[in-house]
């Protein structure tokens, strides 16, 4: 399928989407929404890793308030419930691990985006912004069940309420997300950290991608019994008898996914 809104590109087993309107600095129209619930489900079905990014200067912007009903508070309210619900759930649901490489500008719905990911690297010249009270709007995209996880509360409610934008170190030292690059060394950084994704257990990826999301809702013998039954279910996999024959080998493990 070809898109007018994203570039996707699958290669060694990794699909990586490139947010493509860098004229309005990737900034989420309905197509490109569509474009990339669209892709996610492409590569949750074809490659063992993905990665989000942003051509040109920015990650994302937010939503494109230049797009017709986005100062519509009914077109708006719609548009979040069935477009951004469901971008949302394409990245917590795809059965392989996402990271979003933050190229530069996270703004609004595009930071909350990015936040969405498993793993979030970003360049040091990226900056990541709560935007939505500079013009009269509440945070969304999830980001008001995520930050308070991330940061805690006075961390997202400082971040909400002040919209002041948040560089990359700030992030990485807050917890807000994984690691600050160099810019210099981001591009090559963050391809390999996404080829040891692509290379690695996909089903304990997948299994403990699952056990993180659902710890929030679990008390303590829940999660264990859930713990269990997915490390019993790991424990006949392929990969975990590769893992033990590469272990005693002293050889870095082959594993297949399975």
């Amino acid at each position: 399928m070809e898109y007018q809104t994203l570039i996707y590109e699958l290669a060694d087993d990794l699909a990586v989407i490139t947010l493509d309107r860098p004229d309005v600095l990737n900034a989420l129209n309905a197509q490109m929404r569509a474009e990339l619930r669209d892709a996610l489900s492409r590569a949750g079905q074809s490659a063992r890793a993905v990665v989000l990014t942003g051509a040109g200067q920015a990650f994302c912007s937010g939503q494109d308030l230049g797009q017709a009903g986005a100062g519509d508070g009914a077109s708006l309210e719609q548009v979040l419930l069935d477009e951004y619900a469901p971008l949302v759930r394409a990245m917590v649901d795809c059965p392989v691990p996402v990271m979003a490489a933050v190229n530069g500008a996270a703004a609004g719905a595009g930071a909350n985006l990015a936040l969405m990911a498993d793993v979030v690297i970003a360049a040091e010249r990226a900056s990541f912004l709560q935007a939505f009270t500079r013009v009269g709007l509440v945070p969304d995209a999830a980001s008001t069940w995520m930050l308070p996880r991330l940061v805690g509360p006075a961390r997202a409610m400082g971040a909400a309420l002040f919209a002041e934008r948040i560089e990359a170190r700030q992030a990485a030292d807050w917890g807000m997300i994984w690691e600050a690059v160099p810019d210099d060394l981001f591009d090559a950084h963050w391809r390999a950290r996404a080829a040891h994704l692509a290379k690695g257990p996909t089903l304990a990826y997948g299994a403990l991608r699952r056990l993180m999301r659902e710890s929030w809702a679990n008390d303590i013998e829940v999660q264990f019994s859930r713990e269990a039954a997915a490390q019993g279910q790991c424990a006949r996999s392929r990969d975990f008898r590769e893992g033990l024959v590469a272990f005693a080998e002293k050889r870095p493990p082959r594993f297949e996914g399975r």
